[in-house]
C-alpha cells in the first residue's frame, strides 16, 4: 500500500492552510497513494491564543474539516488529519486537539482526542502549557483502514508507551503519530522514540510532522518519518515542507512478529511490593 505524508509549515490563517491541504490531497491521489497523513494542528498553528480563538470552530462548523472531507471525496482517497484545534464542545471552555480518519467518500470514520498534554519548560527557555487551553482525551482509538487497524495518537503521546501497548493489544498494525515537535526535543528524541514504538510491537509507524519557522514565531523539527516493523526508516522528509511517499509491505507485520514475537510475550506486571 502506498501512503503519502504532508510535511507542513502551517500558519495562522485557516483558509490558506485549508487550500494547502486540498492541494496535498489531490497530489497524493495523483501519486497513487491510498491514504494521506497530515501533521498535528493542520488547520491552524498559532500560539497567540486570543488571535487563534477568532478562527476556532466546533467540529460541525470547522471549515478546514469540511474542505478536507470534500477533497477526499473528489479524489477518492483516505485522509488522516493529524489533528485540528476545535472549540465549543466543553463546559469549561477548553479546546480539544482532535485527529480524524476520513474515508474516500468524505465520511468521518474515526476521531481521537489527544490524551497527553505538553506542559514543559525547556532548557532553551521555551515554556508550553497545553493543558491551559486544551482538555485531554479519555480513550484510545483504533480505526479500520485499507492498511488494517490504525492506532491513533498525537505528538506528545509518543512518550507514553502504555498508550501504544493499548493500541497494539487492540489489534493496531500501523501507528499514526502526527506531530509539531519542537526543535530541541526533536533533535534529541524524535527518531529514537518513533523507531522504538515500531520495534516494540512489530508495527509500521507513520509520523507526519510540522516543519520550519512558523508565522506565530515557533520552530518545529520536521523529519516526517515512516518506520517499518523492524525499525528501519523507509522515509525521512528532512527539514523542508512537501509531500512524501512510502510503499508499505503489510505482510512485514506478520513476518516480524513471527520472528520476534514480543507482542505475544507481554504479561501484566503487578505493582512492586514495598520494601
Amino acid at each position: 500500500m502506498r501512503v503519502a505524508l504532508l510535511q507542513a509549515n502551517t500558519g495562522i490563517d485557516p483558509e490558506a492552510n485549508g487550500r494547502n491541504l486540498v492541494e496535498a490531497i489531490e497530489a497524493a491521489a495523483a501519486g497513487g497513494a491510498t491514504m494521506l497523513f497530515t501533521p498535528e494542528m493542520s488547520g491552524i498553528l498559532d500560539r497567540d491564543r486570543e488571535r487563534a480563538a477568532r478562527h476556532l470552530k466546533d467540529e460541525a462548523s470547522d471549515p478546514v474539516l469540511a474542505q478536507v472531507r470534500e477533497a477526499a471525496s473528489r479524489a477518492g482517497i483516505w485522509v488522516h488529519i493529524g489533528s485540528l484545534a476545535l472549540a465549543g464542545e466543553r463546559a469549561d471552555g477548553r479546546l480539544v486537539n482532535r485527529g480524524f480518519v476520513i474515508a474516500p467518500h468524505g465520511e468521518i470514520r474515526a476521531r481521537y482526542d489527544k490524551i497527553h498534554l505538553f506542559d514543559v519548560d525547556l532548557p532553551t527557555g521555551e515554556s508550553w502549557r497545553e493543558s491551559a487551553a486544551y482538555a485531554p482525551g479519555e480513550r484510545a482509538v483504533v480505526a479500520d483502514t485499507p492498511a488494517g487497524p490504525l492506532g491513533l495518537s498525537v505528538c506528545y503521546d509518543l512518550r507514553f508507551p502504555d498508550l501504544y501497548r493499548t493500541l497494539t493489544d487492540a489489534g493496531a498494525r500501523i501507528l499514526a503519530i502526527p506531530a509539531a515537535f519542537t526543535v530541541p526535543t526533536g533533535e534529541a528524541h524524535w527518531h529514537i522514540l518513533l523507531r522504538a514504538r515500531a520495534i516494540e510491537a512489530g508495527v509500521f509507524v507513520v509520523a507526519a510532522a510540522q516543519v520550519g519557522e512558523h508565522e506565530d514565531g515557533r520552530r518545529t523539527y520536521g523529519h516526517s518519518l515512516v518506520v517499518d516493523p523492524w525499525g528501519r526508516v523507509l522515509l525521512d522528509m528532512g527539514d523542508e515542507p512537501g509531500l512524501g511517499f512510502a510503499d508499505l509491505d503489510l505482510a512485514q507485520v506478520d513476518d516480524v512478529r513471527s520472528r520476534l514475537p514480543a507482542i505475544r510475550h507481554r504479561r501484566p506486571i503487578p505493582a512492586p511490593e514495598s520494601a
